[in-house]
């Protein structure tokens, strides 16, 4: 074997697969053993064989393959093959025959056995109960690069081909897949599925599913079936999602003046999926939180959830499936696009929640992740499928939209939709770069898109753009082509100026303290947009954890916002408040009680406008605000809140309908509940894992999850830390529990030390071994801590956690600096006690 390793190793540590053969066509058959978890299957590929050789290269991982069952037939000639090598660090399978094959096309036969794993990749195993029975179904996640774990392929983008699926399954369940089903033939306990061929796609893009569902249906004036299926008992949680679907369909055909390309779309919630969801080509996976909406017990924050991600999913089936990148550097032009149009559709579909201002929370993301040296370019080399993973970020899915937002104010949206439909005709059933989409919209536009867009995406960073007044004039410290203005509402107020206009640029801006004290005065007067109070904010607190704006100056602007009554900047006020409650307490802890009443004085007025219970004919946004207000409220230590928030706990407890607590108000009452467990007191602990445990609506466990995440015990956070790896909580979930308190950040890292092995091999590679390492190591603030998490972690390095380790250290690092920049502020203790105690 060594021997001949060495004779292959020319083909070994490449990141991508040699050229001399292209697939054509797939003809699929898979076999699931869903007792055994187990699968069995057949590939035919038709090869167009392009250049002399007598290897075949393509893509395959946790697959068993003998040499026997691979062949390969050309006119006629059957070629067998005399060596078959799987390299599993690349994931390739190297197919040697005894001569050249034939130039042209042939097929290749390989028969192929694997495990329906339980890592949420490839082709896996999840689970449900029917009737109080644990069954299991299989279900099939391939982006970014796991068909290679389902069957032998050319598993990369550029790779298309058709594909005619067959399944073998028992015969009372449902088997699903990409393309609608042609026949199905009974054989005993078993059936055989037969489905038409697909139109030329990427393997990332094929779906299977086979389980026990319910579904709801409807058609769209084209007559495409539309369904949403889901475990038994839960159809009626599907009708919001499959209403959306109908209607975004319709829209995004009028707005890529493309119709949509499948005869069917089959929407799935599944119990066990690793990501929000996934666009396959005509069957579309979801988590249940993200497909499933309950009119009692789902929150306003989980119907717009559900809303922006079906329409993001559905734009897919155009921006992605119909025209994908052609390698994965290229991810941000599937993942920009689907999470700028997804807000296109949503506020077509619900103009009064306002989403294009929410969308402000897509490029506050993008730019956090932005600041750090550790970032990527929005177009991002990759050399090894094991990297593909961690670029499913905020760049790629919140800069890249941004980024696209800024385009389009630039370029008018007419002429931008036009360029888009172009671009769609173009390269529908093709692969496209983002240079191709450069030249469209500069034809179409006569602008030098080109010229002005690759800096944003060929380059990590952003602009930060200086003013200030000197001499009656204005200095920008950048040279930036930005628009802005000089106003004055009342002649006797100071005049301001607001740079960046309605945050349409991906930049932010420094002001000086004359510039800032004008804004501060604007902001009190209300005299600016909702997007500018929001950016001015957001500018600040960035440029404040950067050092380079004092905690003193933030703290007064935020002060400015208290009568502020908008969801979206005062959502992110609620969050920048948490983060500094957090830096205060390890910087000057002195400070904390008066810090906590600062912000606790600022969110009143507001709360108290909402109150506690939903009025008659009160918005949608009213509702997710109201939440986050006495979530705030509460962890902040307000009496009242506390107190209101037990009773209403109390009267739930014994009655899980009573209308004094509805689902927009349960995160904050959970989380009022947890601030007062502790190791004598464990009453609310564990009624919270009681409620955990007879739900069967997964937003109501995420819900309790994330809520008992806030535990400030850390004996019972520790606990509760082993809860999340018990089989009590599904593996996708364990994540929503990470984010502790600070008083118990230590435990957690110390629980992360301990458990790491078994974490590791609970995920594997993924979307979701990240996340623990990002939660639990970046609140941390001192150096000395960043230098552990290095040690433990230099022994541990796998290519899929060395961005996110990175990322996370230097958080840890601008936090230390934070850290010092605060103590070294001279007066600020005097502004806080100020600012804490100050009537309005």
């Amino acid at each position: 074997m060594a021997e001949q390793s060495k004779k292959h190793s020319q083909f070994k540590g490449q990141p991508r697969l040699p050229k001399f053969a292209i697939p054509k066509r797939y003809d699929l058959i898979l076999k699931p053993d869903l007792t055994a978890c187990k699968f069995s299957g057949a590939v035919q590929i038709s090869v167009d064989v392009i250049s002399d050789t007598k290897f075949l290269v393509l893509n395959a991982a946790e697959l068993s393959v003998t040499p026997k069952s691979v062949t390969f037939t050309s006119d006629n000639k059957v070629l067998e093959s005399v060596e078959v090598e799987l390299f599993e660090d690349d994931e390739i399978l190297l197919l040697e025959f005894k001569e050249n094959l034939p130039i042209g096309v042939g097929v290749l036969n390989i028969e192929f056995e694997g495990t329906l794993n339980d890592r949420m990749k490839g082709f896996y195993r999840s689970t449900y109960e029917h009737n109080g029975e644990k069954k299991n179904m299989a279900v099939t996640q391939f982006e970014p690069a796991d068909a290679r774990r389902c069957f032998p392929c050319w598993d990369e983008p550029a790779c298309k081909a058709t594909f005619k699926i067959t399944l073998e399954v028992p015969s009372e369940l449902v088997a699903l897949s990409n393309m609608p089903i042609v026949e199905e033939k009974l054989n005993g306990n078993l059936k055989t599925v037969y489905y038409q061929e697909s139109p030329i796609m990427s393997t990332y893009l094929v779906a299977v599913v086979v389980g026990l569902f319910d579904y709801v249906e409807d058609h769209t004036p084209d007559g495409i079936t539309v369904r949403v299926y889901c475990q038994v008992g839960k159809v009626s949680q599907g009708k919001f999602a499959l209403d959306v679907a109908v209607k975004t369909l319709g829209l995004y055909k009028e707005y890529f003046a493309v119709p949509y390309s499948l005869p069917k779309l089959d929407m799935v919630a599944i119990p066990d999926f690793a990501a929000g969801a996934m666009e396959n080509y005509g069957l579309v996976t979801y988590r249940e939180t993200a497909l499933l909406y309950d009119d009692k017990h789902s929150a306003a924050a989980n119907k717009q959830r559900v809303a922006v991600v079906v329409a993001h999913e559905l734009a897919h089936q155009w921006f992605g499936n119909l025209v994908t990148m052609e390698w994965w550097t290229h991810l941000w032009l599937n993942e920009g696009f689907a999470t700028w149009v997804s807000y296109l559709a949503a506020d077509s579909l619900f103009p009064d929640w306002k989403i294009w201002t929410q969308f402000l929370d897509e490029s506050t993301e993008g730019l956090r992740l932005d600041g750090l040296a550790e970032s990527h370019p929005i177009e991002v080399d990759i050399n090894h499928a094991g990297e593909i993973d961690e670029i499913f970020d905020a760049i790629s899915y919140r800069k890249g939209a941004s980024v696209i937002q800024m385009l389009q104010s630039y370029l008018g949206p007419e002429c931008f939709q036009r360029a888009l439909a172009s671009y769609i005709k173009r390269y529908a059933c093709s692969n496209a770069k983002t240079e191709d989409l450069w030249s469209v919209l500069q034809e179409e536009s006569g602008e030098p898109v080109n010229k002005l867009m690759n800096s944003w995406t060929k380059q990590k960073g952003y602009p930060v753009v200086s003013v200030k007044v000197k001499d009656q004039k204005l200095e920008f410290e950048q040279t930036l082509d930005v628009k802005e203005f000089l106003g004055s509402s009342i002649s006797s107020a100071r005049p301001w100026i607001k740079v960046n206009v309605d945050r349409t640029g991906f930049y932010r801006v420094n002001y000086d303290e004359d510039l800032s004290a004008r804004l501060r005065d604007a902001i009190e007067r209300k005299c600016l947009s909702t997007s500018d109070k929001y950016g001015i904010l957001d500018d600040y607190y960035s440029l404040s954890m950067a050092c380079q704006q004092s905690l003193t100056s933030l703290l007064a602007l935020m002060g400015a916002y208290r009568e502020e009554l908008d969801y979206t900047v005062l959502s992110n006020l609620i969050s920048i408040a948490f983060k500094v409650a957090r830096i205060v307490a390890d910087a000057a802890p002195e400070l904390l009680d008066d810090i906590k009443l600062f912000f606790i004085n600022l969110f009143q007025y507001s709360a108290e406008r909402l109150g506690w219970d939903p009025k008659q004919g009160e918005g949608h946004l009213d509702a997710m605000l109201r939440g986050e207000l006495l979530t705030a409220l509460a962890s902040f230590g307000h009496e009242m809140t506390l107190n209101e928030a037990n009773r209403r706990f109390h009267i739930f407890l014994d009655d899980r309908n009573t209308p004094v607590l509805p689902p927009d108000l349960r995160r904050a009452v959970y989380v009022a509940v947890v601030q007062n467990v502790s190791t004598s007191n464990r009453s609310g602990y564990e009624s919270l894992l009681r409620i955990y445990r007879e739900t069967d609506l997964s937003q109501e466990k995420t819900r309790i999850l994330d809520s008992l995440a806030s535990c400030r015990n850390p004996e019972i956070t520790h606990e509760f830390l082993n809860f999340l790896l018990s089989s009590e909580v599904r593996s996708q979930d364990a994540v929503f529990g990470l984010n502790v308190s600070r008083e118990a950040r230590e435990t957690a890292w110390n629980w992360l030390k301990d458990n790491w092995d078994h974490i590791s091999k609970t995920y594997g590679a993924g979307f979701l071994i990240t996340r623990f390492i990002s939660a639990v190591v970046s609140p941390f603030t001192s150096y000395e801590k960043a230098e552990e998490v290095e040690q433990f972690f230099a022994s541990r390095m796998k290519p899929y956690i060395a961005r996110t380790l990175k990322q996370s250290i230097e958080k840890v690092h601008i936090n230390a600096a934070w850290v010092k920049s605060i103590q070294s502020e001279k007066h600020l203790a005097e502004a806080v006690k100020e600012l804490a105690h100050r009537k309005y």
